[in-house]
């Protein structure tokens, strides 16, 4: 087990865990329109199976919603 930081709270997570399997026990929606930060840097969506999560990283799930008139 490890301890992370997702959208500002701590989690344990058995490491290693890979971003996309984070996204998924994090129950996202929309995955597919979700931008994740780790440690203050933006992960390209097609680099989200083979980046790992290590002890200690700060993760950011972020929704970018348009709208206005």
């Amino acid at each position: 087990m490890g301890k992370i930081v997702v959208n500002d709270e701590e989690q344990e997570v058995v490491l290693p865990v890979s971003l996309n399997e984070l996204v998924r026990l994090n129950n996202i929606l929309q995955p597919d329109m979700v931008s994740v930060q780790i440690n203050g840097e933006f992960i390209n969506r097609e680099d989200f199976d083979a980046t790992e999560i290590n002890e200690g990283d700060s993760v950011d799930f972020l929704y970018f919603m348009g709208g206005g008139q």
